[in-house]
């Protein structure tokens, strides 16, 4: 990486870093989680970005060259083989299942059925590969056969070869354009990862009344599995958050939130905070008779990205002092707006929510695919003419800090652990540990999997 790369990336990165810690910084960032529009913005069609890894990536470089004062960037986060390989039923994808320049889509029912919750409450690992991944991924369904051996092979070399194209896309976005991540690994709540991707938002509402306590302790066991989920497929060197996409709350009660959503999210989040990891959770739709509850989590460790349908100005209002938040600018106005009415309203979000630090300019929890060039310009345009705090600052990248005991992190349930192969192998000639280790980090990989194509 030249000096001059390596200047701006670490420019970049700690103004986000300070402003998700409620430090002084020089300006608001413009740091949206999810930026859609550089996807489309050089031309390309949805399918492209999610089966053309290379047109993906040329893509990226041309934004960044294009708004240099971006200072985060994440777009795509689907890779069609790896879809194709397994047959996932729970996405429909642009150019296989829908026109090639359509948003993917995600297909949510009962997956898991409501008499299968001891299934999943005493052995995650086995409910997993025996009965819910045979139904969610199509090339599973008729277990044993050759077709179903060969699409395992299939998907976990498509995994490689996405884990190579992330590599590979971060390495050159931070190389050849000084451009972070906004954030790096994901896991949902556990009520959110039942409700999606389990038993659907019907079946596990209508179980919120029939077997309450089996929804409780449904999400008890997916604590550790969001939690190792999450911490497997972070940054290792905890420079971005994890995210974490909020679904299901906005249709709660208040009394329903406290206590069958907030308990167990909490938790994961706080094994993650112990780890030493920040979090970026979006809060999707109107949050605001709930985010009170991030004030509970220590301060500047969440970022809060706030939705179309929320309000920033209230939000700024509950939150500011306790977490960053993001978001403000509304879908509508860069889609439908003019450059003059964005201009005008970035200027009084920087007036109003940024004063004071601890906000970043964003979409509700993305910049939307149709934004404007012109509208998406006149927004950056703002930021720099209205959205300095002190240019004498300049702040540095964050040092993680240390990771905690992690006692509230159990071992991860896989599987076949080790016990098991090992009094399958009989007598150990060698180094029990070497084989072991090996053993167990495959295991765990493995799981890892699992749940991202589950989730």
């Amino acid at each position: 990486m030249s000096e001059e790369m390596k200047k701006l990336f670490e420019e970049r990165l700690g103004r986000y870093h300070a402003a998700i810690a409620l430090e002084p910084h020089d300006r608001i960032p413009i740091a949206s989680g999810s930026n859609y529009f550089a996807e489309v913005y050089s031309g390309n069609t949805k399918q492209e970005t999610i089966y053309d890894p290379e047109k993906w990536l040329q893509a990226e470089v041309k934004f960044c060259q294009d708004f240099p004062e971006v200072d985060v960037l994440r777009d795509n986060r689907v890779y069609g083989p790896l879809f194709d390989a397994l047959d996932v039923k729970t996405y429909r994808l642009p150019g296989r299942d829908l026109a090639p320049d359509t948003q993917f889509q995600f297909v949510e029912t009962d997956y898991m059925k409501e008499d299968e919750y001891d299934d999943l409450i005493n052995d995650p690992p086995g409910f997993m590969i025996d009965i819910l991944l045979p139904r969610i991924l199509g090339e599973l369904g008729n277990k044993g056969t050759g077709r179903s051996y060969v699409a395992m092979l299939k998907a976990g070399m498509a995994q490689v070869m996405f884990g190579g194209v992330m590599r590979t896309r971060g390495m050159v976005l931070e190389q050849q354009c000084g451009m972070p991540q906004p954030m790096s690994g994901f896991f949902l709540t556990p009520f959110d990862a039942l409700a999606d991707a389990m038993r659907g938002m019907t079946g596990t509402f209508m179980d919120m009344f029939r077997q309450p306590d089996k929804v409780l302790a449904a999400c008890d066991v997916l604590v550790q599995e969001m939690a190792h989920l999450a911490l497997s497929m972070a940054d290792p060197l905890k420079r971005y958050p994890i995210f974490v996409p909020l679904h299901k709350a906005i249709f709660m009660s208040p009394d329903q939130f406290d206590t069958f959503y907030w308990p167990s999210f909490k938790k994961v989040m706080e094994i993650i905070i112990d780890a030493g990891y920040n979090i970026r959770a979006y809060l999707e739709g109107d949050w605001g008779k709930f985010w009170h509850h991030m004030r509970e989590m220590p301060k500047g460790r969440v970022l809060c990205d706030i939705d179309n349908q929320g309000d920033i100005y209230q939000a700024k209002k509950d939150l500011g002092g306790y977490q960053c938040i993001a978001g403000g600018v509304q879908d509508s106005m860069l889609i439908l707006g003019t450059p003059d009415q964005v201009r005008e309203h970035v200027r009084e979000l920087c007036q109003t929510v940024g004063q004071g630090g601890g906000y970043i300019i964003s979409g509700g929890c993305s910049f939307p695919y149709d934004a404007k060039p012109e509208n998406f310009r006149a927004m950056v345009e703002a930021v720099m003419e209205y959205g300095w705090h002190d240019k004498t600052v300049k702040a540095k990248p964050k040092t993680a800090p240390p990771a905690g005991k992690l006692e509230a992190l159990k071992p991860r349930r896989v599987l076949t652990p080790w016990e098991t192969k090992k009094a399958e192998l009989g007598t150990i000639q060698g180094d029990e540990n070497l084989i072991k280790k090996n053993w167990e980090q495959l295991e765990s990989m493995a799981h890892t999997f699992m749940w991202q194509w589950t989730l």
